[in-house]
């Protein structure tokens, strides 16, 4: 049977995708908790947050394990879900897989596998099927072989595309179905095989893009995984097994990362083909001239390479033929009104309907996906009806503004003006200069930066010089170089303006796009000059400084506030920096609770990645650390060193502290609250989050923090409950501790869970007592401890110190490391 289904899986797997299997690799990651939260963002918005990270130390997966159990994990993996964007290669690394099992490659203990896509499952919408009549209907070879029952098979079902869905999928009021062989909506047959109710044996493999994720409950999906394409080491080796030529290979690459909006865009395998596709084609013909540096300008190039492509493989011309006949004019303006109208409806997937409104005949479609097959792909189901789409959403999204270009300035008819819903809904026949500055508020706007790639594409399309690469098929308009300079202030104006940092952002790409990149260079002098003064900086400049920032290459690993201006006012401006830094120093730099709120926000967002937080000698104050503690207690914050040396806080302080970090105990790794006036209070309120369970404190540094012997019964208490995790704990400075509360801390020394490797008690008011404790307390536990201070502990005596330095000796390897340290901390 498998053999059977082997070339159905090869035919389904290598038809359509503009690369072929073995071309595309991206790894998928396990990522932490449920489906997410719903994301909506614009997907290049995604790819810009992606490209500012560094590729974390996380799980990552290979595709054949999906369903084997990891270690430590008890229970079965049923459904996994994977994310990522569009063009990412989820599609692909489902064929993969199932084309690997069907050559007999990777997990031949499955019986089965089923591979459905949504796109073909949404036309059934109105019709009825069992489960069994539904695998008959797309696999006819298990009804052929007489397969009524699936029951004690190992199956997996492969479910594509779920952000295409246009199914019902109610998973709290749909009707509970047990029989494989009763027949329901699809819908609802879904819904009962996603819960488990119908077949519980099977396994299930969802993709989906972010924003629908959550379309599955959190509960019915047992691990999440997410393709984020590729990192900047895999886009250079796309383009090494691309191209031969070495010299040329290195050109390339040097091109790409030098625009930095192709660089990032370069994460998605199907831009990297496109890209390669362009510069293929220009370094073979060009005499001299530029590559494109711009999106526009690449996305221009590519419907030229497809053009030629018609014209010398379909119409037997030459290259040197012009690119555009009548025919493929009319073909393209059709594409373009069907992106555009499809684009505003939200749908990236079209059926005969769709084109048809289009003035698009279905009889026709073969020839659009024949002709321009990277441009507009036909997908075809097993069995089903057609389905077409963009190869990928950016194609969609420059075609549309192709159409809206080509419209606004050729025809007659403003469509802009005509459409009742539509993003320009308030535009009327207005001058270019006017067009382009309502199309700029139309993308501010946008709450979620869906405009932002069109609007590039748009007034990319303004400039003469993008207009002549297109001469045949979009007439030139005359832009004045006065209107693109009318353009280019305006949207300078509105960097301006309090604006988000994403749709910042978006407008120094649409500077780039409009070739002005003077706010950039003015910071970039500045900042290669060493005569940065931020204090004189204009809002426009600030924002120009976090884009380059941002936009730089190397990696965002430490922040450091001073380095600009220790001031709350540079924080503030900056903040989208120290949102994609890993470490931000942020010491001594006058900053007050206004900080903390901004830094909450930053902690409790999904896209950050910051994991080192010092706020050390700033006047927070109990009512600062109140608002980070919002952050903190996020499921998003990710932090693991929090460092809060002399802040001005109080136990009040540590109430809130304590709290968050019970709520979301898994990160922190170190936490430093010395020099602050907790007292014993406050170390209570800690003591909650120490014997978490989930608690993973390594260090722990409470140096002059008035505690005394109720602190440490506490946090004895605490850290006897969950011991294994602490390798550094200093309570210098708190003379106030004494013998009675050193000696709380015998039962956590001595577990042999106890990895304590440092213990700091330099004046903690001891004697020789806690000498006769420790030495007890190592005898049983001595494999860890490499560091002791107990210097300025007047009442140690000789006696102490002799009782110690008798003890250590007999650990006979470890004697040296504590000889020394005893030496000049104590003697």
């Amino acid at each position: 049977m498998k053999k059977k289904f082997q070339c159905v899986f090869e035919g389904i797997a290598k038809a359509g995708n503009p690369t072929l299997l073995n071309e595309i690799y991206t790894e998928l990651y396990i990522t932490e908790g449920g489906t997410g939260e719903l994301n909506e963002e614009h997907e290049v918005r995604q790819i810009e947050a992606a490209s500012r990270k560094a590729d974390r130390a996380e799980t990552s997966i290979r595709q054949e394990e999906l369903f084997q159990l990891p270690a430590g994990r008890q229970e079965p993996i049923r459904t996994v879900m994977t994310k990522g964007v569009a063009g990412i290669g989820k599609t692909v690394l489902t064929q993969k897989f199932t084309l690997d099992w069907a050559e007999g490659k990777a997990n031949q203990n499955i019986h089965f596998i089923f591979p459905f896509t949504f796109r073909e499952l949404n036309v059934l919408k109105e019709e009825n099927f069992s489960l069994v009549e539904l695998v008959h209907h797309f696999f006819p070879e298990t009804k052929e072989a007489g397969i009524c029952s699936f029951e004690d098979f190992q199956i997996i079902f492969i479910f594509d595309g779920l952000d295409e869905c246009r199914l019902p999928l109610d998973f709290h009021k749909t009707q509970i179905l047990t029989d494989p062989r009763k027949s329901t909506s699809v819908g609802d047959l879904l819904t009962n095989l996603i819960r488990g109710n119908l077949l519980p044996s099977a396994r299930l493999w969802i993709t989906t893009r972010p924003a629908a994720a959550n379309q599955i409950p959190a509960e019915c999906v047992d691990m999440v995984t997410e393709v984020r394409g590729f990192n900047d080491p895999q886009k250079e080796e796309y383009f090494r097994k691309r191209f031969r030529d070495k010299d040329k290979i290195r050109g390339i690459i040097s091109h790409i990362k030098r625009s930095r909006s192709l660089y990032i865009m370069c994460r998605i395998p199907v831009f990297c083909w496109i890209t390669a596709t362009v510069l293929e084609d220009l370094l073979k013909s060009r005499e001299g001239g530029e590559l494109p540096k711009s999106l526009t300008e690449m996305y221009i190039h590519f419907l030229v390479v497809q053009a030629k492509v018609k014209t010398v493989k379909y119409d037997g011309g030459a290259e040197t033929d012009p690119h555009w006949s009548p025919e493929s004019r009319k073909m393209m303006e059709s594409l373009g009104k069907l992106a555009f109208e499809q684009l505003q409806k939200g749908n990236l997937i079209f059926y005969e309907s769709d084109l048809t409104e289009c003035g698009i005949d279905i009889r026709a479609a073969s020839v659009y996906s024949g002709v321009f097959t990277q441009i507009f792909r036909e997908e075809r189901g097993l069995y089903q009806d057609k389905v077409f789409c963009f190869i990928h959403l950016s194609v969609q999204e420059f075609l549309a503004a192709f159409h809206v270009h080509l419209t606004v300035f050729t025809s007659e008819v403003n469509i802009m003006e005509e459409q009742k819903i539509s993003w320009f809904s308030g535009l009327f026949q207005i001058s270019p200069a006017q067009l382009y500055q309502s199309a700029v508020n139309k993308a501010l706007q946008s709450p979620n930066g869906h405009l932002d790639l069109f609007l590039r594409f748009l007034l990319g399309l303004s400039l003469q010089t993008n207009q002549s690469l297109l001469r045949g098929l979009l007439t030139q308009t005359g832009s004045s170089s006065q209107t693109n300079q009318k353009t280019v202030q305006y949207i300078k104006e509105k960097i301006s303006e309090n604006l988000s940092a994403e749709k910042s952002i978006n407008l120094f790409h649409c500077l780039n796009e409009l070739n002005d990149g003077s706010l950039v260079e003015e910071i970039q002098q500045f900042l290669s000059s060493g005569r940065l003064s931020t204090d004189e900086l204009s809002s426009a400049q600030w924002s120009a400084l976090v884009f380059i920032l941002l936009s730089s290459e190397e990696d965002l690993e430490v922040f450091d506030l001073k380095k600009y201006s220790a001031s709350e006012e540079a924080l503030l401006r900056l903040l989208p920096v120290i949102k994609a830094s890993n470490k931000a120093i942020l010491s001594g730099c006058k900053l007050s609770e206004r900080s903390c709120a901004s830094l909450s926000s930053v902690l409790s967002s999904q896209s950050s990645r910051l994991r080192v937080l010092d706020l050390s000698n700033n006047s927070l104050q109990d009512s600062g650390l109140k608002l980070l503690s919002d952050g903190l207690k996020s499921p998003h914050c990710i932090l693991e060193t929090l460092r809060l040396k002399d802040c001005s806080l109080t136990e009040i302080s540590c109430k809130a502290l304590g709290s968050a970090l019970k709520f979301n105990p898994s990160h922190l790794t170190e936490l430093d609250l010395s020099w602050n006036k907790l007292q014993d209070s406050a170390c209570c309120h800690l003591c909650g989050f120490l014997k978490s369970s989930d608690c993973k404190l390594q260090t722990l540094r409470l140096m002059n923090c008035s505690l005394t012997k109720t602190s440490c019964e506490a946090l004895g208490t605490a850290l006897k409950n969950n011991p294994s995790n602490l390798t550094e704990l200093d309570l210098s400075g708190n003379n106030n501790l004494q013998d009675s509360g050193f000696f709380h801390l015998d039962g956590f020394l001595k577990s042999p869970s106890c990895r304590l490797q440092t213990l700091r008690l330099e004046n903690c008011g001891l004697s020789e007592k806690c000498c006769e404790v420790l030495g007890s307390a190592l005898k049983i536990n001595p494999t860890n401890l490499t560091e002791l201070d107990l210097s300025h502990n007047k009442n140690l005596q000789d006696v102490g110190v002799f009782y110690l330095h008798s003890f250590f000796k007999n650990l006979g390897w470890r004697l040296q490391t504590l000889r020394s340290v005893l030496r000049s901390s104590v003697l």
